[in-house]
């Protein structure tokens, strides 16, 4: 019995160990054919062959950091910029807005503004010479208000004194007109040249439009109300600002992040400086305008000569279209009043103000102010006169000139912080002998 136990437990431990073997050679065949498998070159992905590392720019990511390096950086700078120009555009509107509905009160404001600047010199040399602030300013405002008085007074008196002979001069050159259209060669109806028919026209026109002109009576009584309530708020605030200018813009100063209120003030001053310096510049431009319209005006006998001179200097101050367009009022007087051969002399005469105004009053007055590209000029005064008319014209150029000016300055003190802060270049060692 013992020997036959001992038989079977040694065929047990032998059916054991060539089981053992057995799996330890399946195990070794499985590990060479894994490694064979990797060692071996794949040709494609159908084959078995992992694909190929995908580059980084075009790689499927999981994370938003990783997806944003797979824009193109042309395309990020782009979105960057675009969205950057919408809010600046949107708050530009709004801004344009605001200025648009609020523009009794900013018409005014800018007016006095410009004022300011022509008058603020004369305030600040009377209390040098230890008058006061508040008369100083005071009679600096009554002297303006009396110098635009009497440009008025001569233009209304100058208008009153001629207006029958001038009444005279029109209608004889209305009939000459009328004559020569009634011999000329166009076909023009005879009943045209009938001022009873004319008469009977104007009556009718009148009747069937009694409505329109009672609502353009009412919005002149409108417009009127408004216009004398701009030229109060205007006188209040030009006083103001000759009286306390400094303490007005200090309080706006202090409304901005102190960091940055000493960059602020410096250039601001040196913008008020440049509109001062224009408007002043401006006032001599049109001074001589008016100057040369008067003695080509009084050497022609045209009359009305002083009037078209104060609307030549009020105009002046649109720049490039206002003298010319006033000037040209001035050809239209000289058209009707003595003839056409004096009108095309008048209109020589404005043509060479005007060149000496553009190649040397401006470059040599305004060029120390503030130096403005015609075009943007030009661009200036028509998006002045789509948004506030006429007087949105006159401020248009000084806004642009004061903005201009602070920009540079803002610019050059950004510049100046960037070099003081940049480290100083070291000095190169000397080679050694």
């Amino acid at each position: 019995m013992e020997l036959g136990k001992r038989i079977r437990a040694r065929l047990s431990s032998r059916e054991s160990k060539v089981a053992a073997e057995q799996e330890l050679e399946e195990a070794t065949d499985l590990a060479e054919e894994a490694a064979a498998r990797q060692a071996k070159p794949r040709r494609g992905l159908f084959e078995g062959e992992p694909p190929a590392e995908i580059p980084a720019e075009i790689r499927v990511t999981s994370t938003a950091a990783e997806s944003d390096q797979a824009v193109p950086t042309a395309l990020k700078v782009a979105a960057a910029w675009a969205w950057r120009i919408f809010l600046v555009a949107g708050l530009i509107y709004f801004i344009g807005w605001i200025l648009g509905f609020l523009s009794e009160v900013v018409i005014p404001l800018a007016v006095a503004c410009l004022l300011a600047a022509a008058l603020k010199p004369l305030a600040n040399r009377l209390h040098g010479w230890g008058l006061p602030k508040g008369p100083a300013a005071a009679f600096t405002l009554l002297g303006g208000i009396l110098l635009i008085a009497g440009a008025l007074t001569l233009i209304i008196n100058s208008i009153a004194g001629q207006a029958g002979e001038l009444s005279q001069q029109v209608v004889a050159g209305f009939r000459q007109l009328e004559q020569w259209l009634m011999n000329s060669p166009l076909p023009i109806d005879q009943s045209w040249f009938q001022l009873d028919e004319w008469g009977t026209r104007i009556q009718q026109f009148l009747v069937d439009s009694q409505s329109t002109i009672a609502a353009y009576a009412g919005d002149i009584g409108t417009s009127i109300g408004h216009f004398l309530a701009g030229v109060a708020i205007c006188l209040f605030t030009l006083f103001y600002f000759l009286y306390d200018g400094r303490g007005i813009f200090s309080f706006l100063l202090n409304l901005m992040p102190r960091p940055a209120q000493a960059r602020a003030d410096a250039a601001a001053l040196r913008g008020w400086q440049s509109l001062s310096a224009y408007v002043r510049a401006t006032v001599l431009v049109a001074l001589v305008d008016a100057i040369g319209v008067l003695i080509v005006a009084l050497a022609l006998g045209v009359p009305l000569a002083p009037a078209l001179a104060a609307l030549v200097f009020l105009g002046a101050f649109i720049p490039l279209v206002g003298a010319f367009v006033s000037g040209f009022l001035a050809v239209l007087v000289a058209l009707v009043a003595v003839g056409w051969v004096q009108a095309l002399i008048m209109l020589a005469g404005i043509i060479v103000v005007m060149q000496v105004e553009g190649h040397i009053l401006q470059p040599f007055l305004l060029g120390r102010a503030v130096h403005l590209h015609p075009l943007a000029v030009l661009l200036a005064i028509a998006m002045g006169i789509v948004i506030a008319g006429i007087v949105g014209a006159l401020v248009a150029v000084p806004i642009l000139a004061f903005v201009k000016t602070f920009i540079q300055e803002l610019y050059r003190q950004s510049h100046e912080v960037v070099e003081l802060s940049a480290p100083p270049p070291q000095a190169a060692e000397p080679a050694s002998a």
